[in-house]
């Protein structure tokens, strides 16, 4: 039995063919599946009722269950998603009220080998790659789950995306021309994977590469991700320029702020030298609690003055609205396990 969510149209066409169906068919097929989140192939009405019994024989739209939905008060919901062999994993829809736009926050892997000491992800260890058509699988749940079109996916779920990055290209490609997501409004965020940085510089995508730094300096850096130790900031200052000398594209920072850490006047000084010569915009991050460790939250004075120091040095910065923290749905909240 084939599983028709993830497949592109030329993939399609290959079970209209065997079915004796012309590809005008398969388009039908395809459009259900991702512009009208068709759940059944029952729903796809506009196909005679014997072939879609045909088509039943050898396909149905989806393997993969919702195992826990939760709503947050503030309109983020977090899926539990069972694939068939049992793994499981987290995947985030973030609405805004005074915005058009609909975020899919995906997952590329289930578990984590990076283990940053703030993410709760990390805590279960690197468990297996998802492949290209199970990361798909997060977005058509969504949308088939709420009747709603996903516009923007960012790979910011469970995993290192550059340590998974041919299925994540895939998964690119395929929201890109099936689900006609714009590229622009793809977003890979990474912990700083240097030679995959460098492999996206090569490949000109016009997605956006989003960094989590989350340090001003090696040792603060260290403690709190250990890939640091593997591709210093140094390396990964190198391969920032190179990424935007390649691409011209401005990068994204990600910048955690942890209470008495890295939040403090001599950092935000530290981390405008750092970016100095780095075209980037800065997006601060105010921690959200996860179990196993004693990093706390940055008071609202703290955060500000530190957006002040940044913007101070010519960076556009934002500070992210914080979504479905209760539901640990937020920045670096997501498990993928039941409890």
């Amino acid at each position: 039995m084939k599983t028709l969510s993830g497949l592109t149209l030329n993939e399609i066409e290959q079970i209209t063919d065997e079915l004796g169906a012309s590809k005008f068919r398969a388009r039908q097929i395809h459009n259900w599946i991702y512009l009208k989140s068709a759940k059944y192939i029952d729903e796809m009405t506009d196909l005679s009722i014997k072939f879609r019994d045909e088509l039943k024989k050898v396909a149905t739209v989806s393997d993969v269950k919702i195992k826990v939905k939760q709503v947050s008060k503030d309109g983020t919901i977090k899926y539990l998603l069972e694939f068939p062999d049992g793994e499981c994993v987290e995947t985030v829809l973030m609405r805004f009220d005074n915005r058009a736009n609909l975020t899919a926050c995906v997952s590329s892997q289930v578990g984590c080998a990076v283990n940053c000491s703030f993410c709760a992800t990390g805590k279960r260890g690197f468990i297996r790659n998802l492949n290209y058509k199970e990361i798909i699988e997060q977005v058509l749940t969504i949308q088939r789950d709420t009747g709603l079109k996903v516009t923007n996916v960012v790979f910011m779920g469970q995993g290192e995306p550059l340590l998974n990055l041919d299925n994540v290209l895939k998964a690119m490609e395929i929201f890109n021309e099936s689900f006609q997501i714009g590229a622009r409004r793809l977003t890979v965020s990474t912990s700083g994977i240097v030679p995959q940085i460098r492999k996206l510089a090569d490949l000109d995508m016009q997605s956006t590469l989003a960094l989590s730094l989350h340090a001003s300096n090696h040792e603060t850096r260290l403690k709190l991700m250990p890939i640091e130790a593997k591709y210093d900031m140094k390396e990964l200052h190198s391969a920032l320029k190179y990424y935007i000398d390649k691409t011209g594209r401005r990068i994204t920072i990600e910048y955690l702020l942890i209470k008495g850490l890295n939040d403090t006047v001599e950092a935000a000084k530290q981390l405008a030298h750092y970016l100095s010569d780095i075209k980037c915009n800065i997006n601060l991050i105010p921690y959200n609690p996860t179990e196993k460790n004693d990093y706390k939250r940055p008071d609202n004075n703290s955060i500000m003055k530190f957006k002040y120091l940044m913007e101070h040095s010519g960076k556009k910065v934002t500070v992210r609205l914080e979504r479905g923290a209760d539901i640990d749905a937020a920045c670096g909240q997501l498990r993928g396990k039941v409890d």
